[in-house]
């Protein structure tokens, strides 16, 4: 059979690419196109346009390459119409994955599935009718997601496991634990994004000044991040910046400042006390408004697995220099640490023990032949 996915971003170009892996165990004849990323291509697919051409965040940039995103929209709703796939699968990016999704349903050209849902638990709950109306089958990577499209919406889901318990498993497996030779590590994950990561790394530098005595600080650097744009904030502070080695570093931290994301989970999984730091522009009136604006209580993957507060999140007006400190003090040492690494455990229980892009590839090989 001939599968399309369509990835925005490196994350989902990971998950794409297991899932691809996956599908071909499924499918021996299967047949692979892709708007996505390297390790996509390195599966077999072939690569009609890069997420790197298309991963334009935030109102202005946006507005900047209307021109471009329009014209990438077009090429893969013409590239779909041509080859006449059996199925289309989306991962995540729901900014351009929805458009797609109605093109292909009012064209009527093959069923829709969507692999990682989009978050709009968290915002931007009204797509539900979109994807109620474009999507033929939902698959979930987190749990608490079931009771939101099943109970609240009446659209029913597939949850399959989590990739990322997946991933950090079989790293572990693998690699193992590592020791720091010579001072244990804090490990600093501001983001993916510039702007993310202009917002929230000055002040985690701030937290962790004069702890460089005892402590190594480590800064993982994101991979479409140029090593120029981080030397302005970390230049003659002593940190270290590391790049394509997050794994590595967490598995010999001993504590990490993290900002909001997939790498919270991950940095549970690897068995890391952290705590999350979040900078928002007006933080005062975002503080009070949050309630309004977010649809959650919390804005971390853990504590939304868990469904309560296991990692410290410091958020808008909690978000200072002097509270990331004061939070970071606790777990390195002593009870809040051993609370926080009890919490860990309750999160692993809740995402399960399923392969995630497996049970996911057996689930559509079996649906596509069925429809």
């Amino acid at each position: 059979m001939k599968y399309y996915l369509i990835a925005g971003e490196a994350s989902g170009d990971l998950h794409a690419s297991r899932l691809i892996h996956a599908l071909r165990l499924e499918d021996a004849q299967a047949e692979f196109r892709c708007f996505g990323g390297d390790l996509m291509a390195a599966e077999g697919a072939t690569l009609v346009k890069h997420y790197r051409e298309l991963a334009y965040m935030g109102f202005v940039p946006v507005l900047l390459h209307l021109r471009t995103i329009l014209g990438n929209m077009r090429q893969c709703k013409e590239d779909i119409t041509a080859w006449r796939p059996d199925v289309v699968i989306l991962v995540d990016y729901p900014g351009f994955n929805l458009s797609i999704a109605k093109y292909v349903k009012a064209q009527g050209l093959c069923p829709v599935y969507y692999y990682i849902s989009p978050k709009i638990w968290a915002w931007k709950e009204y797509r539900i009718k979109q994807i109620r109306r474009d999507v033929d089958e939902l698959f979930s990577i987190l749990p608490f997601e079931v009771p939101f499209f099943e109970e609240k919406h009446h659209y029913p889901i597939h949850y399959v496991g989590n990739p990322t318990k997946n991933e950090v498993e079989e790293y572990l497996a693998v690699a193992g634990r590592s020791t720091a030779s010579d001072k244990p590590v804090i490990a600093l994950l501001a983001g993916s994004r510039k702007q993310e990561i202009k917002d929230n790394l000055p002040a985690m530098l701030s937290a962790v000044k004069g702890l460089e005595t005892t402590y190594r600080i480590v800064l993982a650097g994101a991979p479409a991040i140029e090593a120029d744009y981080y030397r302005q904030f970390v230049d003659d502070s002593g940190v270290e910046v590391v790049y394509n080695q997050t794994y590595q570093l967490l598995s010999e931290a001993h504590a990490a400042l993290v900002t909001s994301g997939t790498a919270t989970l991950e940095t549970a999984l690897f068995n890391v006390p952290q705590v999350v730091c979040y900078e928002t522009p007006l933080p005062w009136l975002i503080g009070r408004l949050r309630k309004l604006v977010l649809k959650v209580k919390y804005i971390s993957l853990v504590n939304l697995v868990a469904d309560r507060e296991v990692v410290r999140e410091l958020v808008a007006d909690t978000f200072s220099v002097e509270n990331i400190r004061m939070e970071l003090n606790k777990i390195l040492e002593g009870p809040a640490r051993e609370v926080m690494l009890s919490g860990y455990e309750e999160v692993r229980r809740r995402l399960g023990d399923q392969c995630a892009p497996e049970q996911a590839a057996r689930m559509i090989y079996t649906l596509i032949n069925n429809h």
